[in-house]
């Protein structure tokens, strides 16, 4: 794997986890109907941030595009996540906003 992908990819792969671990808690919350939005940008961002470690890992020509994509995924799901007071949400709003980070970098 290049080491200039290592932060990156490290980035995604925590992102996802996170991402899924917070779907499920919100799955299991009272008021799902509130989480629905949640969920839904959880399940979005943790598919795109394993596309794009993959695509980095590969050396893929289309790895900077991808990681711009990634970059708005996980912005939109940071966002979306520090909506709500849950613990899982305001841990994946952090791992969201540190992997948009790294995805910009390497976009840039």
């Amino acid at each position: 794997m290049s080491e200039q992908y290592r932060n990156c990819i490290e980035a995604c792969y925590i992102c996802a986890a996170t991402c899924d671990y917070c779907a499920t808690s919100c799955l299991k919350e009272e008021n799902i109907e509130m989480m629905r939005e949640c969920i839904r940008a959880d399940m979005q961002c943790a598919s795109i941030c394993r596309l794009a470690a993959e695509l980095m890992t590969m050396d893929s020509e289309f790895a900077a595009q991808i990681c711009k994509v990634c970059a708005e995924a996980c912005q939109k799901c940071g966002d979306e996540c520090a909506k709500h007071e849950h613990e899982h949400c305001k841990k994946c709003a952090e791992a969201c906003y540190r992997c948009a980070e790294e995805c910009r970098k390497m976009a840039a």
